[in-house]
């Protein structure tokens, strides 16, 4: 077995940490504040251009030291080095796992140095006019086509981004959904449209239900069947592609050894490429190859996904958190949730150990989330007085982009007071004596105060980067990434497969041919009724 199979719970550190838990949960973290004056020193790592606090979280030193020592047990440096030495870790598809070989300029393989020279002259191509459409037009639009990985990272890098965004207007279709793409394509022109079609075996569902609609709105509005100038494919079919009508100095190739969700990185980020210019993409690419040499290099204590990782194990296994909210104070950053939602729970949503057992402790929580100032007149109210513990990673600049100072002096004072809020809370007493000062009477205090308690004691990461750049945004998407490499190492899982997502696929395909035919076969009484509404 490339990476160990230890059982966290067979461990030393474990059996410690719970008892360690029984003796946190009576205290608060204002009692863990007052009591510790080294706390920042222990619980905050900075790299460059990003600083991280794990301080407001219910741990003490013995507990961290605790999570550590159970990083070590659970061999997390030696998975380490068998990932970036290409070690066949995704054992159920027995594949290494290399999409950190697509941003390493170091030691690039040859393979992938050439193919970044090929995104490089497309994408500039694109962007100068010199692949021009069929009518000799300059591309001024682009529509990516593709699904999960092949999608949500572009799209969420590209409006990350889009601050350093060129003319070309970019668009993105996923869902088979003809209802959606037709709306994006009819306020485009097909003469000045570029599609870009992402499927590793050209074969996806919902990418080539698209793609064919994409040509065939091409071949109707220009009244021509030679429309290979307006098509690339990023895939491994050949076969498929050229069958297609794709011209084959116009395919880029795929990994084995990189998944879908870890793929944008390489020329699944063509879109990327092409929206912010190649240079732009490559400080994107250098901003995670940092994070890597310091996940790498670091030792446990002071390497920053590991300890954001231990600190998240020790809120869902020790503490009971399901949840994780993923806050990022900027409107650009607003697919942020939707893009960890895949990347984190496709990863860790495992229920087998392994070594093929049921697991019998918690694995990944339930990622969500939205942008600040917006969410706080949103969801805040269950995070602040709500039955659940939700942890928070909070995600703020210190420069804004623009540079309205005012604007994000504002943005900022409610990054830091919710966290604060969330912290401290509000008790009994400072609720009654701050309503007595306003001049309420004592029978309205009495009826109304308890609803004002905020209990407080809620935990929170502050992720706090210097300014929104293409290289600090590939240093946060990087760090997120080895946060989940060491929590499924951690857990004992598989984090590089995805066979939950087969299951639905499958059915979905033989469901078509009976909605298609109206031949329905043996299903649940509920199914055949679906299928037989459809036809009603």
């Amino acid at each position: 077995m490339a990476l160990h199979n230890i059982n966290p719970k067979k461990t030393k550190a474990w059996k410690k940490l719970e008892d360690s838990k029984n003796l946190l949960i009576k205290k608060t973290l204002k009692d863990l504040f007052n009591q510790e004056d080294n706390r920042l020193d222990y619980l905050s790592v900075e790299l460059e251009n990003i600083y991280v606090d794990f301080s407001k979280n219910i741990i003490d030193e013995n507990t961290f030291n605790l999570l550590l020592d159970l990083a070590s047990e659970c061999k997390v440096e030696d998975s380490i080095k068998k990932l970036f030495d290409g070690e066949l870790i995704n054992e159920t598809e027995k594949r290494a796992v290399l999409h950190t070989s697509l941003r390493n300029f170091k030691s690039a393989p040859d393979s992938i140095s050439k193919d970044r020279k090929k995104i490089e002259k497309f994408s500039s191509d694109i962007i100068n006019g010199k692949i021009k459409s069929s009518t000799g037009k300059r591309f001024t639009d682009v529509v990516n086509i593709g699904i999960g990985g092949s999608d949500l990272g572009p799209k969420m890098t590209v409006e990350a981004l889009k601050f350093y965004k060129n003319n070309l207007n970019i668009h993105f279709i996923s869902n088979v959904d003809g209802d959606h793409a037709n709306d994006i394509l009819k306020d485009l022109n097909p003469e000045t449209t570029f599609f870009i079609i992402v499927s590793k075996t050209f074969t996806t569902q919902e990418t080539l239900s698209n793609a064919v609609l994409a040509k065939n709105w091409i071949e109707n509005t220009l009244k021509t069947k030679k429309v290979d100038n307006h098509f690339c494919a990023i895939s491994t079919n050949i076969d498929a592609i050229e069958k297609f009508g794709i011209n084959k100095d116009y395919v880029f190739n795929m990994y084995d050894f990189v998944g879908g969700r870890f793929s944008m990185w390489g020329s699944v980020g063509l879109s990327i490429a092409i929206s912010l210019g190649y240079k732009n993409f490559e400080k994107f690419l250098i901003g995670a190859e940092i994070m890597d040499t310091h996940f790498k290099e670091m030792p446990l204590n002071k390497n920053i996904p590991i300890c954001l990782a231990l600190i998240s194990i020790w809120n869902s296994n020790f503490l009971g958190a399901q949840n994780q909210a993923i806050i990022p104070y900027s409107e650009y950053l607003n697919f942020l949730p939707s893009y960890l939602q895949q990347s984190v729970m496709e990863s860790n949503g495992k229920s087998v150990d392994r070594s093929g057992k049921k697991v019998d402790y918690s694995t990944e929580n339930i990622i969500w989330g939205g942008t600040g100032t917006n969410v706080q007149h949103a969801f805040f109210q269950l995070i602040h007085q709500g039955t659940k513990l939700i942890p928070c990673d909070f995600i703020g600049f210190k420069k804004p982009l623009h540079g309205n100072q005012d604007s994000h002096n504002k943005l900022m004072s409610n990054y830091i007071g919710q966290m604060e809020a969330l912290m401290h809370g509000k008790d009994s007493g400072e609720v009654i004596s701050e309503m007595k000062s306003k001049g309420v009477s004592e029978e309205e205090i009495k009826k109304i105060s308890k609803y004002k308690v905020f209990e407080g004691n809620k935990p929170s990461n502050s992720i706090l980067i210097n300014k929104l750049t293409p290289e600090t945004f590939g240093m946060l998407i990087a760090m997120y990434e080895h946060i989940i490499f060491t929590k499924g190492v951690i857990w004992n899982i598989f984090s590089f497969d995805q066979w939950g997502v087969e299951l639905g696929k499958v059915l979905a395909s033989k469901l078509l041919t009976e909605i298609e035919s109206g031949k329905i076969k043996n299903h649940d009484d509920s199914t055949k009724s679906l299928l037989k509404k459809l036809k009603n």
